[in-house]
Formats: C-alpha cells, sequence, structure tokens
C-alpha cells in the first residue's frame, strides 16, 4: 500500500478565514433597513416643523398664500393679546396641580402593590387601564357627565356642576389626568422591585420607622425613576388638550378657565384661520418645554442619586 505524503506547510496551514464584506455594503444595508424611519422623520417631522417655523414669520389663514410679516406675531402674542397670557397662566396652574398629584397616587399604588401577594397582576392591569382609556374623547365627555349639573360629584357632594365653575372647572380637567396615573404606576413599581431587601432590613436593624424607611431608602433609591416621571409627565402636561376640550365643549369656559394653551392655539389656527399666529404659539410652546426640561435636568444634580456614582 502506497501513501502520500502531505507537505509541512500544507499540514499546519490555517483554515482561511471567512470573507467579511467591504465596509460600504455593509453601511449601505443598514441605511437600507434604516431609511423608512429616515424617510418618515424628514417627511412627518421635519418638514413640517420647517414649514411651521416659516408660517410662524407669514400672515396665513389657509386659503391665501401666505404674507411675510417677520416678527409681528410674536409682538402680538407677548404684548397685544391678553388671552394668551390667561391660556399661559391657566396651563401653569394645570401643570403644578395635575402633575404632583398623578406622581403621588402613582407612588403610592406602586407602593401598595409591591407589598401585596396575591392579585398584583390583576390590579397592575386594572389601574394601568386608564392610561389607555383616559385620553379618548368618550371618557372625557364621560367625565363631564359625571362632573357636570346633576352629574354623579353633584349627587354626592351637592356642590352643583364643576364644570359650570371658574373656579373647580380646570380642577375637574386634572383629576382627568390625576386618573390616568397607570403608565408612572408601572414605571414606579419596576423601580420599587429594584430596591435591594438588604437596605430595608438593614434600617429596621437600626430602629428606623416605615415612614423613616421611606424617607431614607425608597425615596433616594427610586429618585431615578422619580425624575424620568416627573419629565415624562410634565411634558405631557404641556401639551394638554383632549380633556380641557371636553370638559369645557371646545369653549375653554366658564369665564377661560379651562383655556389651556393647546387649546387657544387650536382656536387661533383651525377656528379663526390665524395659522401663521397659532404656529408662533406652536414654537413658543417647544421653546418653553425645552426650558422647563433643561431646568429639571440641571437641578436633579441636586436630589436624583445613581447608585453607580458616588458623587450623585
Amino acid at each position: 500500500m502506497t501513501t502520500t505524503a502531505i507537505p509541512a506547510e500544507s499540514r499546519h496551514a490555517p483554515a482561511a478565514a471567512p470573507k467579511r464584506r467591504p465596509q460600504r455594503e455593509r453601511e449601505g444595508a443598514a441605511w437600507v433597513f434604516l431609511s423608512p424611519w429616515v424617510l418618515g422623520a424628514i417627511v412627518l417631522t421635519l418638514l413640517p416643523m420647517a414649514v411651521s417655523l416659516y408660517l410662524s414669520f407669514t400672515d396665513y389663514d389657509l386659503f391665501t398664500p401666505p404674507r411675510w410679516v417677520g416678527l409681528r406675531n410674536y409682538v402680538q402674542m407677548f404684548t397685544e393679546d391678553p388671552r394668551y397670557w390667561r391660556s399661559v397662566a391657566t396651563t401653569l396652574t394645570y401643570v403644578v396641580i395635575a402633575v404632583p398629584l398623578q406622581l403621588a397616587l402613582a407612588l403610592a399604588v406602586a407602593l401598595a402593590l409591591k407589598g401585596m401577594k396575591r392579585g398584583k397582576g390583576f390590579y397592575r392591569s386594572a389601574f394601568y387601564a386608564p392610561s389607555l382609556l383616559g385620553a379618548s374623547m368618550s371618557i372625557a365627555l364621560v367625565w363631564r357627565a359625571v362632573f357636570n349639573d346633576g352629574g354623579t360629584v353633584d349627587h354626592l357632594l351637592g356642590t352643583g356642576g364643576w364644570v359650570n365653575k371658574p373656579g373647580w372647572a380646570l380642577l375637574a380637567v386634572a383629576l382627568l389626568t390625576v386618573w390616568q396615573f397607570g403608565a408612572p404606576m408601572v414605571i414606579f413599581l419596576a423601580g420599587l422591585q429594584q430596591i435591594p431587601a438588604e437596605l430595608y432590613e438593614a434600617a429596621a436593624v437600626d430602629g428606623a420607622s416605615k415612614w423613616r424607611q421611606f424617607l431614607s431608602v425608597t425615596v433616594p433609591m427610586l429618585s431615578p425613576v422619580l425624575f424620568f416621571n416627573l419629565v415624562l409627565q410634565t411634558i405631557q402636561a404641556f401639551q394638554v388638550f383632549t380633556p380641557a376640550f371636553a370638559v369645557s365643549a371646545g369653549k375653554g369656559g366658564p369665564a377661560d378657565s379651562t383655556l389651556v394653551y393647546t387649546m387657544y392655539l387650536y382656536d387661533r389656527g383651525f377656528v379663526a384661520s390665524h395659522m401663521g399666529y397659532a404656529s408662533a404659539m406652536a414654537w413658543v410652546l417647544l421653546l418653553v418645554i425645552g426650558v422647563v426640561t433643561a431646568v429639571l435636568f440641571r437641578t436633579s444634580r441636586s436630589w436624583v442619586f445613581y447608585a453607580s456614582e458616588g458623587d450623585r
């Protein structure tokens, strides 16, 4: 039997590495998959924003071509329109009322659910449901009926219809937002479950009461989640529209007590056909939300604790 000798260099030669695709080919494939998002962002977000910015410097009534007026819309907004400033004050009042109440209720329910042994999934779904339904016009109309003259609140408290009283109408709108506490509740619950039990055990050994444990353990460890919810709910509160529109029947009454910023923007743009003025209002709202968010991030350095950073 004959054998064929294998050369030493062939015997020890490494296996050929699989060929890698060229860098440009890989980047091209990535852009193909990203193209629907990029196209949507340009056509549905960036282009409308650019058009809106242009219209904010024009006099445009939706029916005739825009006419350039420079800063006139902004000057009129800040110096000649008292109803604009009423909408600003109403919106700020709404944010101050709705956001803290909603976060407090969401945290309280999350704490209750954390200690629950049975039925946690059911109650979590039940409490989350209003967040899915509350933004609809149908629920807002039901809310108006509850707080109207002869409604449920009138029968229980005998205070009359809140939606017809300037001092109470905005509170009825804010309570509809507070009722939609499901989304921040779920986020709080997830954060609570990440807090190590050893911290509570150590606090209990030191003699800390439940309230003290909440202040010294729960609040600091939950502060990043609290900050996240605060930013998210604040941004949403500045853009509130549906509850105020439904409760006031689209008029912002009584006495402009529910005339939030976005409702006045809608009135100027689609009712009065002053789309240039409405565009200017929209850009002011965007800048205000940006400034408020930046302030929240700036102040968070003094009260948000991140366990991975020793200096926080």
